[in-house]
Parts: structure tokens; sequence; C-alpha cells
């Protein structure tokens, strides 16, 4: 089997890669062994412009979204589910100092807006405001359909390998690579926090951060617009929320901890006046860049091999903008942006 190129790992980076490449009339074939605890399978699909203790405006958001936009508008019409949803995110201000510090750093942007007044009545039923509130326009990714409706459509199109790449059968070579039946120009890894394991991108220095979230249902409370305070909830469907997150950089394993379940149902006890029932708990591991920034390019010394991870917590803001520049570069030797080349880590290439 010949491709153009072979992607490993079907997350958000996979899919919006493998998606945008296709588009740009590439033939792919993702590889991708199906773990339910992956970051992007774990993840809300938020996309916030205004986020951070310090309310700062998300790198590059006037840019980026509207090819976000588009591209999740596209994905919509292609795979027939829902994708792309608008949504408020309603910010209930926890202190006069913070309601300070939001307003001042977020007034006069497009996407910010004071909540009408019926909208704080209502909430004011379910959620403890006494500092009142503030509204972000923002959106969430439904990455319960869109992963899998993707999934389908590269099975439908001989274009998935469920298996796990065994990197000891790889061959690389000087027109592209060869992994069994399967000769690629290019092998692209968007394989998340496996990423720290391979030994071609190992020079990286990627910061795997453990994040856990909790499927709450806070009965006779239904609303479209995502909550936040020290915890956000993000609708899941009639009075069922999505809870999250925690941050953790040095932790065992991947299993779920009562630890964070406490400290993610105090963020609730701290938002809700009502009861609500914990349904689930779930944990993953995600990567990022010690700069925060997306990481992708083509390998130094085996130009063959790309990478395209690091997208972190904002991963699906910033995939399909980043997936356009990574092949724009990759077909057409577009310069990356410095913020986002491998470049800038060769000083710890070692060969």
């Amino acid at each position: 089997m010949k491709v153009d190129f072979l992607i490993i790992g079907q997350g958000i980076a996979g899919t919006v890669l493998s998606y945008t490449l296709m588009q740009a009339g590439q033939s792919v074939l993702v590889m991708d062994e199906y773990k339910p605890n992956s970051a992007s399978r774990v993840a809300a699909g938020v996309i916030n412009p205004v986020s951070g203790r310090r309310f700062t405006v998300a790198w590059q958001y006037d840019q980026i979204y509207p090819v976000a936009v588009q591209l999740y508008r596209e994905l919509e019409q292609l795979l027939g589910v829902p994708v792309f949803k608008p949504r408020d995110i309603y910010n209930v201000l926890p202190s006069e100092q913070l309601k300070e510090a939001f307003m001042e750093r977020t007034t006069g942007l497009s996407y910010m807006e004071d909540p009408p007044e019926e909208k704080v009545k209502t909430y004011g039923q379910w959620l403890d405001q006494p500092h009142g509130a503030a509204i972000v326009k923002g959106a969430t990714i439904l990455l319960h359909n869109l992963l899998p409706a993707w999934r389908e459509y590269l099975k439908d199109h001989n274009s998935l390998r469920e298996e796990r790449l065994d990197i000891s059968r790889l061959e690389i070579g000087p027109e592209g690579v060869k992994y069994a039946n399967i000769s690629a120009r290019y092998l692209v890894f968007c394989e998340g926090a496996a990423i720290v394991n391979n030994p071609w991108f190992n020079y990286i220095p990627f910061l795997l951060n453990k994040g856990e979230v909790l499927t709450v249902q806070i009965p006779g409370f239904s609303t479209p617009d995502i909550v936040k305070r020290s915890v956000s909830l993000v609708p899941q469907g009639e009075d069922t929320y999505w809870v999250g997150a925690t941050f953790a950089w040095d932790y065992p394993d991947e299993v779920p901890t009562a630890e964070k379940r406490e400290i993610l149902e105090k963020g609730l006890r701290q938002l809700l006046k009502v009861p609500y029932r914990v349904l689930d708990q779930l944990a993953a591991v995600r990567p990022s860049g010690t700069d925060r920034r997306p990481i992708m390019g083509l390998h130094p010394g085996y130009p063959s091999l790309g990478i395209f991870n690091g997208l972190g917590t904002k991963g699906c803001s910033l995939a399909p903008a980043m997936a356009a520049e990574f092949v724009a570069h990759v077909l057409r030797n577009e310069p990356l942006q410095v913020d986002t080349d491998i470049k800038r880590f060769f000083n710890r290439y070692k060969g």
C-alpha cells in the first residue's frame, strides 16, 4: 500500500491533520490503537478566547478562530454529525478584586459582553454568584461526535489501521518510510503523550500533564452555556455536565485519584447552591511544550519524519490553523512560524 502520509494517532491533532491533508489532495493512512482515556477523548473540546488567572487573550486567537470555525463546519457537512457548538461562557467572578481585573483586561473585546439581568437572575437559583458574572463568547467541539465519526470515515475509505506502530519494524529511507506493507513519503507523529518515548523526537522538552475530570448530574439544572469559576461545567445533555479540570505535573500513573476528585467537588460546592451527583471520574495525560506553543515540523536528520503535537489545552482551537500551516510547509516549503517550528529545539539535537 502506497500513501503520501502515514499519520500516527487519531486524537484531535491526527484527525484535523489527516482531514487537512486529504483536502490538499494527499493520500493518507492513519494508524491508531484505540485508547478510551486518551486526552482528546477525555477533553471537553472547549474553545475559550480568554483564559488563565490573568484573563489573557489566547495566543493568536483572532487569526486561528475563523479557521477553526470553517474547518469544523466543513466536517459537520462531510460527516453528517454536529461538531461545532457556539456557546456563551458564563464566568462567575469569585471576588471583587478578580472582577475588577477581569473587566479591566477584557472590556472592549468583541467576544466579551455583560450578561442580561434576566440570565443573572435565573442563574441565581442555581449558582452562588455574589460578585456577579461576565460572558465570553466561546464554543465547544463535540469530540464525542467528531472523533468516532472521522474514524468511521477513515475506515470506509480504507485509510485506518487500528494497531500500534512497532517502531522496530519501521524502515527510513531517502524517499520515505516503509512499514510492513505500507510505503509513505512522510510519517507524521500525532501520538499525544506517547511522544516522550519516541526515539526520533525525544530531544524535545515535552511536559506531560495529567488532568482529571468528573461527569456529574445536577437534577433540574439545564443550560447550553459553559459555566466557569474555579471549575468549568460543560453541558453534555439534559442535566449532565463535564466538570474539570485538574492539573498534575508529577503523578505515578493515569488512574483517577480521590485527591483530585475532592478538588473538583470543592469547586462544585463553591459554585452550586443545589445538590449534584457524581456519575464518573476520568483521567488523561496530555503533552505540551515548555513554551506552551505547538510543536511541529520535519526531523532535522530524517526529513521524511514529521511531528504535529503539543497543542495542549487549546488543541481544538489551534489544530485547524496549525494543520494548515504544517501542510503548507511540507507541500510548498512555506516557512513555519518561529514559535511553532521544531527548529527552536535544534540545539538539543544530538544527531
